[in-house]
């Protein structure tokens, strides 16, 4: 007899691994709890970590495709803000639908990290042509922030990997596996949660509220890619001057 749901959630709850230091606090208390239910609705239905990884694609594809066809309205803003929030959800399922399953594959995290490069990557740029296309901002200098937005996040997204891909090349631990982070860090760090940004989507037939809001989140991702830099560059120059020393 399969176990039950209730019996599967309790044990990928009691199997969840304590989050990385630099989680910020929705995708910690919030998204991650959602995608535990999915997870174990989708393990119980003998679904594989790729083929959720594959759901979770095709919501924020979705997300990204109504952005552009549809006009800026608040219920355009409520539906993307929706399928984009279910999108993340997934995201978080996958991998914890591998640990049901015993552990995951190389293949699927490198499936994991290509769909969330894809959307990082995209989302901006939606919004720069949807800006462009159904608000009256066509000869405006917020169309610059969109576009700052997507290079702010495709160079952290490519930071962190690199940063990690380093130190595990000479077997120094990454952030994400030196110890777990605190509910005031995870709070900190709440402006540079992908959650949040979803979330911010609900103001979107409020264009100028989104714009600001959206700025904010901008600005706030700037800064924390700037500090972050810092800090990496400053702890791979240690790696190579203790790997120097005699």
């Amino acid at each position: 007899m399969a176990d039950s749901f209730a019996d599967v959630h309790r044990r990928l709850a009691a199997a969840q691994k304590g989050h990385a230091r630099g989680a910020p606090a929705y995708s910690v208390y919030v998204n991650r709890r959602i995608g535990r239910v999915l997870a174990v609705a989708a393990y119980r239905a003998g679904w594989t970590p790729n083929a959720v990884t594959a759901v979770s694609a095709a919501h924020s594809l979705a997300a990204i495709v109504l952005l552009l066809v549809l006009p800026a309205q608040w219920w355009t803003g409520v539906l993307v803000a929706v399928l984009l929030v279910l999108g993340y959800a997934w995201d978080s399922a996958d991998g914890q639908v591998a640990r049901l399953g015993g552990g995951g594959s190389l293949s699927g995290e490198w499936l994991d990290h290509f769909v969330d490069a894809i959307k990082l990557a995209s989302l901006h740029l939606a919004v720069l042509v949807a800006l462009w296309l159904h608000t009256p901002l066509r000869d405006s200098a917020w169309l610059l922030v969109p576009i700052v937005f997507s290079i702010v996040g495709v160079v952290t997204f490519f930071a962190m990997l690199l940063n990690d891909l380093l130190k595990g090349k000479v077997g120094v631990a990454s952030t994400h596996e030196r110890g777990r982070g605190t509910p005031l860090r995870s709070l900190v760090l709440v402006p540079t949660d992908f959650g949040l940004l979803c979330l911010v989507f609900v103001l979107w037939g409020w264009t100028t509220g989104f714009l600001w809001a959206y700025a904010a989140l901008a600005l706030a991702n700037a800064a924390f890619l700037v500090l972050a830099a810092v800090k990496w560059f400053r702890e791979v120059r240690e790696i190579d001057r203790a790997r120097a020393a005699p």
